[in-house]
């Protein structure tokens, strides 16, 4: 028999107290230092790496040419009965800066491998995968070499080409791992390790990077059949923000390519042709000698003066202009992050820009060796090669097209604009500084400065010397000789740079607020005088603001399809909200929409009664009254139940506001939350359901369910309701729970909730309307749209619900109050239909409709 706790026997939820950032990262990282320190076999393999490094004097560049000859990974090794190399190549790495690479790849996937699956499983994975992507990554060499490929045989044999490193086993261990891994992580890590070990394949090419595949590979199909659990399938189904920055990562691949090929400085793999559009590199002094020589075979006027101008650039801060492209991809991934419709439109841009110079460029290469005796073969590799290079903008352009309706969010006309004129102004500014300075030090160019000639180098020092080649443009008609002048042509392309991409950059992290003062308007109207409980929704995204003329009430509304959707009732001073509902039904004719008064109140409809209007109820809200709140009773035996279990298993209820709470417990809500998108595989859904984008208002406070370890059980998310400038209530609005956490967690945080909110004196909780579902008052139901609603409701429940969480909330002994929709033309109903589908379901996608369209069909 369940205990009978009442409220004075509950210990209300603790309250957290906000931290500064700095504190909670050095918190953070102590919890990393203190599971780091419960990973013994990942210590042992660090210490090992290091001191090994360290003992053979091999950490500044690598094993001597003799030790490498001897535990070094190659074919000829294999080939040759070295076969002990399968095991001691990854105990040594190139240089430190590969050492401390390895260090931190070693310490993200190997500490939570060993904590989720134990030492001996995690050592036995590391060893599979190291040893096995290598045998098979040397025995696909050995088949590719055969067979004619020039990239693989290129890899064979050769003592440059014979590798260390432990990055092989790690990636394959990590790809293992993610098979135990939340949805978030999981497809995170995935995304990650499988693009950043394919552009090293195809970038680097080298034997470790063939052999990193291979494990991966090997990992991957491990984790697939042995540690992914039984009862997850594949989720494809991501939250809007996840989609988000997803398409992000996958949008950087542009980038990161030949950014790897240039840090490893020596690469062989198929798409390495192509990293000198990305980052040139500067001629030698043997070059120069070569170019200007005129007893030279090599002879060019033009390439001399060209390989002069681009010596003066290496290694100062001109070398900004060689990293443009790849900025530039960086701050596009920025601003598809944060979900900038303008950031979506540069990525296109920029994709199809940089698969046209892909093309030009690569024509090039093969006019350049065709016909040479010495290159016989090369331009057919180049033209297959390209077509593969051209697989990563078309399938970033794919991709984009995709996903477009996740990168809605626009800036401001006058942001753009503004960026528009600082490019312009900066442009002009920085060319009339360079013209100016540079003719007054004409003496100290070669030949002698003129106006002209210096207008004509101007844009030039903005680009990449590749770049200007494509387009066949003279890359130098002058050279620097004197200290004034280097400055000015170094420092040009820099400054001109920087101030763009940080123009860009700037502009991505502005939010178009349609209406902005209005907003403010409404903001105060909302905390000074309240309105329902579902009014605090009136300030998410998505909404548009109306005034009353005497700014004493307003209404917050979206037009979709003609149709003025409102959020909820009128709010402002109670004397006004009467009004209000008439003067917007004026402002939405004199605009040409129709409006719809949705999840209003029985004091809104009798207002539009009175019109003439038509009203359906289309939810049910339901209340506590706090002050007299007691557990106590059989009513409350599931409560009373769920509460004293919490207590027995160490679970505990604490308050947070999302962006001050520890970065752990952000992270466990993000996965979370992300778990229940995936496991529904459905449109997430918006309008009056808030998602994780609403948790960032520090107003909203969050009510978690941690256990002794700090594992995240659920999590719901509390909006303040408001009446004359204070605080009288609380609406429940985000919840989700962890599918194998404890049970009865949502009664556990809700009725916890309820007896923080009591000790702080609050009136009433209300635990939100159930879109689609009402209780049964025994009217017989004589409306036929209300008939048709409730089989809606019904034939919705298998996919969303909303009749069980009407059932659930019935354990809280609540109040009912009806939400009503009301509408002033029967004849516009299909298209309210259509405007509250698109406001509830903003990001949905043909795949999910067809799998929604399924669930309700099954």
């Amino acid at each position: 028999m369940a205990a009978t706790t009442t409220s004075e026997e509950t210990t209300p939820p603790r309250r957290y107290v906000a931290e500064g950032l700095a504190r909670r990262w050095v918190r953070t990282g102590l919890a990393l230092a203190r599971g780091i320190r419960e990973a013994p076999f990942t210590l042992a393999l660090v210490a090992a790496l290091w001191i090994i490094a360290l003992a053979t004097h091999s950490l500044a560049y690598g094993p001597s040419d003799d030790l490498m000859g001897h535990i070094g990974l190659n074919t000829t090794a294999i080939t040759s009965g070295r076969a002990w190399t399968l095991v001691t190549y990854a105990l040594w790495c190139q240089n430190v800066w590969a050492y401390l690479a390895n260090t931190i790849l070693i310490l993200v996937f190997v500490v939570p491998a060993e904590r989720r699956l134990g030492t001996w499983r995690t050592a036995g994975l590391l060893a599979l995968c190291q040893i096995g992507g290598a045998a098979l990554g040397i025995g696909a060499i050995e088949a590719g070499s055969a067979a004619g490929d020039l990239w693989l045989q290129s890899t064979v044999g050769a003592q440059y080409n014979t590798t260390v490193g432990a990055s092989v086993g790690v990636v394959g261990l990590g790809l293992a791992l993610s098979a135990r891994m939340s949805t978030l992580w999981r497809r995170r890590t995935r995304l990650l390790l499988v693009i950043s070990t394919l552009l090293f394949l195809f970038y680097d090419g080298g034997v470790i990077d063939i052999s990193r595949v291979f494990a991966g590979l090997v990992g991957l199909a491990i984790g697939l059949a042995f540690l992914q659990p039984g009862s997850r399938r594949l989720r494809l189904a991501s939250s809007h923000a996840e989609t988000r920055v997803l398409v992000a990562i996958f949008a950087l691949t542009s980038a990161l390519g030949p950014l790897i090929a240039w840090i490893t400085n020596n690469p062989y793999g198929p798409m390495a042709i192509l990293v000198n559009l990305f980052i040139d590199e500067a001629p030698t002094q043997d070059d120069i000698h070569d170019y200007c020589t005129k007893t030279s075979d090599y002879y060019d006027p033009v390439a001399c003066r060209a390989s002069e101008a681009e010596h003066v650039l290496a290694g100062t801060p001109a070398i900004l202009v060689l990293f443009v492209p790849v900025l530039l991809l960086g701050v596009i991934a920025y601003g598809l992050w944060r979900g900038r419709r303008m950031a979506w439109w540069a990525a296109i841009v920029c994709e199809i820009v940089l698969g046209a110079v892909t093309v030009r460029y690569a024509q090039m290469l093969v006019d350049m060796t065709e016909g040479q005796p010495d290159e016989a073969g090369v331009p057919t590799a180049i033209k297959i090669y390209t077509g593969l290079i051209m697989c990563i903008p078309v399938g970033v352009v794919i991709v984009l097209l995709l996903t477009r309706r996740h990168f809605a969010l626009r800036a401001p006309r006058w942001t753009a604009l503004k960026l528009l004129g600082t490019l312009t102004l900066t442009f002009v500014a920085v060319g009339a500084i360079y013209v100016n300075f540079a003719y007054q030090v004409r003496d100290q160019w070669t030949p002698d400065a003129t106006v002209s000639a210096l207008l004509t180098d101007y844009p030039k020092r903005l680009f990449s010397p590749t770049w200007l080649t494509l387009v066949n443009e003279n890359t130098a008609a002058l050279i620097p000789a004197g200290g004034v002048a280097k400055v000015l042509y170094i420092a040009v392309g820099p400054v001109f740079w920087l101030i763009a991409l940080g123009g860009l950059l700037l502009t991505f992290r502005r939010t178009a607020i349609r209406g902005a003062g209005e907003k403010e308007k409404a903001d105060r109207l909302l905390r000074s005088f309240g309105g329902s409980p579902l009014s605090y929704m009136t300030t998410w995204p998505g909404n548009e603001y109306w005034i009353s003329p005497d700014e004493s009430a307003a209404v917050a509304y979206r037009v979709i399809g003609g149709i003025a959707l409102t959020t909820g009732d009128p709010y402002g001073k109670p004397a006004s909200r009467a009004a209000a509902v008439e003067e917007f039904a004026h402002y939405c004719d004199s605009q040409g929409w129709s409006p719809c008064f949705y999840s209003v109140t029985d004091e809104t409809r009798a207002l539009t009664d009175k019109l003439g209007w038509s009203a359906v109820q289309v939810a049910e809200d339901t209340v506590l009254d706090l002050p007299e709140l007691k557990f106590s009773g059989k009513k409350w035996q599931d409560v009373r139940t769920a509460l004293n279990k919490a207590g027995k298993v160490g679970i505990t209820a604490e308050w947070y506001t999302y962006p001050t709470a520890p970065l752990g417990v952000q992270q466990h809500i993000r996965e979370l939350s992300e778990e229940w998108v995936a496991d529904k595989g459905l449109p997430e859904m918006g309008f009056t359901l808030g998602g994780l984008n609403e948790l960032q208002d520090p107003r909203v406070r969050c009510l978690v369910a941690l256990d002794e370890e700090q594992r995240l059980h659920g999590v719901t998310s509390w909006l303040p309701v408001y009446q004359d400038g204070e605080t009288v209530g609380w609406t429940l609005d985000f919840m989700r729970r962890s599918a194998d956490g404890f049970r009865g967690v949502m009664e556990f945080l809700i009725a916890s909730a309820a007896l923080g909110f009591q000790e702080e004196g609050a009136r009433f909780l209300s635990l939100s309307g159930a879109p689609l579902a009402r209780v049964d008052r025994g009217a017989a139901q004589t409306v036929p749209l209300q008939r048709v609603l409730d089989v809606a409701g019904k034939a919705l429940e298998p996919v969303y619900g909303f009749c069980s969480l009407l059932a659930f909330k019935a354990k809280f002994q609540p109040q009912y109050f009806p939400l009503y929709m009301c509408y002033p033309d029967p004849a516009a109903l299909p298209a309210i239909g259509n405007a509250i589908g698109r406001a509830y379901l903003p990001h949905t996608n043909v795949a999910q409709m067809v799998r929604l369209s399924r669930k309700l069909m099954g």
